[in-house]
């Protein structure tokens, strides 16, 4: 197995970068889930359907990552049913993730689509990139986070404007655990069995979701990964 790639703290330099790592930990981890968001189109197996980026391009590099912080499920995801996924960066752990390599016009245009709003308004990053956390309203995806950089581009996510024990949690979906599961597998950084124990004991699926139940979902044969 690869291992993940280091996330170096500090600044860096251009508070209006034209690339940026966007570090997802949840569905995005897998790439056929992304390019609803990147190219548009339906999600196999639900109703929703997204425009797509203005740059249609996937992205040039996709890298496994670790994040300090946890990850946790909380309210009602409308596509998966379920709890959807988040990220506490001032919890106890580590977070694995994806770092996908895009323009921070594409970063703008998925944060818009996850927020259900047309995509095509680029984002001020220099708040984040300055303070570490920006928020940007009180939905649930609005809270941008710079975790840090890799080869001098900054590492962002985005995630909810609370922390993981200011919310009720909620048992992610059996879809869902899938997606995020392969897709941290398919990363190439982790082995099914270690995927399978992290997100099993991530606050929300712990006690509903086995780790033997999360392992048969990533060994699963599925005409409709994401």
């Amino acid at each position: 197995m690869a291992g993940t790639y280091p996330v170096e703290p500090g600044a860096v330099a251009d508070p209006a970068p034209e690339w940026v790592w966007y570090t997802s930990y949840g569905s995005n981890t897998h790439l056929g889930r992304l390019a609803r968001y990147v190219k548009g189109g339906r999600l196999p197996g639900t109703g929703a359907v997204y425009p797509g980026c203005r740059d249609r391009r996937m992205p040039s590099r996709s890298v496994p990552v670790e994040l300090s912080g946890a990850l946790y499920f909380a309210t009602d995801s409308p596509v998966w049913g379920g709890g959807r996924a988040f990220y506490d960066p001032d919890a106890e752990g580590r977070v694995y993730a994806r770092a996908h390599l895009v323009s921070a016009a594409q970063f703008a245009d998925i944060a818009a689509q996850e927020m259900h709003r047309p995509p095509g308004e680029d984002l001020d990053l220099g708040p984040v990139l300055t303070a570490g956390t920006a928020t940007l309203g009180s939905g649930r995806y609005e809270t941008l986070v710079y975790a840090g950089q890799m080869d001098g581009v900054p590492v962002l996510t985005f995630t909810a404007p609370w922390g993981m024990d200011e919310v009720t949690p909620v048992p992610p979906s059996r879809a869902y655990v899938r997606v995020i599961a392969s897709g941290l597998v398919e990363a190439g950084a982790w082995d099914a069995d270690t995927v399978a124990a992290y997100v099993a004991s991530s606050r929300g699926a712990a006690g509903h979701w086995s780790h033997e139940a999360v392992l048969a979902l990533i060994t699963e044969r599925s005409d409709h990964p994401a």
